[in-house]
């Protein structure tokens, strides 16, 4: 791996360094900086205007659309001084890192002109449909249907675990519209608008009171059929692509959250005198090591997009099954430090979050690291399941046979 930056990316640093000082609010990423729920929303409103502005969302699409056209490594210096900073860095994850960059590769001249600028400037609020009851892992055997009607399709079925659905605009929906078909060639890739009769969405509560997830139910709602982006049963390959974008440009501050995680870890562990337990310090050196270890494949990963080698499936199937079980392990020690404390919500009351949106309840609210511990328990299944993760790693880089279907096997 290399981990030598250009030298012609250190002005594009020291800009971005500067926009950061002059925008970010006073007192920022300091010891003890708190908003209220009102400052909140009004940092969050202007900070997309002021994005917008300097041109840092989506920077890294072409002049043309919008953005700054920057290469790969300017997008790295872009993210790891964002990320230095703790500043936002996204309008909307989906529409910026998912829906966006598909749009650009796949879509017609008319549909980029009609999605591209609510993306950049962060009108459009967008949320993904693809995992479904009974099409998660194996998401081709997804059973929502669009049936053509005239000009317009016509959608039924459910999605779930839709993530911020209840805010979008517009899903990107994945729908059979040749149930005749191979399961993954009559597929499409459909963008929905959400506000309109037909789309009814179902917050999923969880434990601790927040409700980000959601099950959405489809009857007979409509989309134009030239809302269909890479061609009418094209939408497994244009699918596998949204799936593959969130990676290279943040490859070397992925670790970052979690360093900053563990710090907090270790800083109750030494309030509170479990630090001189020596079987939480060795838990609490082995997460230290992961992170380390995270941080070296972030560098590898990297390296592998700049040369255009081909172990980013790879790569990425590792990575993602390593940060998800390590996060679970160590959200698990976390909360063995804090011992019987932690079987209370502790978090502050709903007048004070900190610089994160805090999730959960208003009145009874969970601290940042139960919020983190419960949300840990989903990371090794959204974005891949850790078995599906170690099939992809198992087949493509250690050459195994492929995992035999559940039919052939009882035969």
């Amino acid at each position: 791996m290399d981990l030598s930056y250009p030298a012609d990316t250190e002005p594009l640093r020291a800009e971005i360094r500067r926009w950061l000082t002059d925008n970010l609010p006073d007192g920022w990423g300091t010891p003890g900086f708190t908003m209220t729920r009102e400052e909140r929303k009004a940092f969050n409103h202007e900070w997309t205007k002021k994005l917008f502005g300097g041109g840092w969302i989506c920077a890294s699409w072409p002049m043309e659309y919008g953005g700054k056209g920057l290469s790969l490594m300017e997008s790295v210096v872009l993210n790891e001084e964002f990320a230095r900073a703790e500043a936002p860095l996204r309008a909307d994850f989906f529409g910026d890192t998912l829906v966006g960059p598909t749009i650009l590769q796949w879509a017609s001249e008319e549909q980029k002109k009609q999605f591209i600028p609510g993306i950049l400037n962060g009108t459009i609020a967008w949320c993904q449909g693809f995992s479904e009851p009974d099409a998660g892992s194996d998401l081709a055997s997804l059973k929502a249907r669009a049936d053509l009607d005239g000009d317009e399709w016509v959608i039924n079925g459910q999605k779930v675990w839709t993530t911020q659905a209840q805010f979008a605009d517009y899903i990107f929906l994945l729908a059979r519209t040749d149930p005749d078909a191979p399961k993954h060639a009559g597929i499409s890739y459909l963008l929905v608008p959400m506000k309109q009769p037909g789309v009814e969405v179902r917050p999923i509560e969880q434990v601790d009171g927040s409700a980000d997830f959601n099950e959405v139910f489809f009857t007979n709602a409509r989309c134009p059929r030239e809302n269909v982006v890479g061609g009418e049963n094209n939408g497994w390959k244009v699918a596998m692509t949204t799936l593959g974008f969130e990676r290279g440009s943040s490859a070397t501050t992925g670790h970052r959250r979690f360093l900053r995680e563990l710090d907090q870890i270790i800083a109750t562990a030494t309030e509170n005198g479990r630090i001189d337990d020596p079987l939480i310090r060795q838990r609490l050196a082995t997460a230290w090591s992961k992170v380390k270890i995270m941080e070296i494949n972030g560098y590898r990963s990297l390296t592998d997009a700049l040369n255009g080698t081909h172990h980013m499936a790879a790569l990425g199937a590792c990575n993602k099954m390593f940060w998800s079980e390590f996060h679970k392990d160590t959200m698990e020690l976390a909360i063995d430090i804090l011992g019987m404390d932690g079987q209370i919500l502790t978090g502050e009351p709903d007048d004070l979050v900190d610089a994160r949106l805090r999730r959960g309840r208003d009145d009874y609210p969970v601290s940042d690291v139960q919020a983190s511990f419960f949300f840990s328990r989903s990371e090794t299944i959204w974005g891949g399941t850790a078995e599906i993760q170690r099939n992809i790693v198992g087949e493509r880089v250690l050459g195994l046979p492929k995992e035999p279907k559940p039919a052939a096997a009882a035969r």
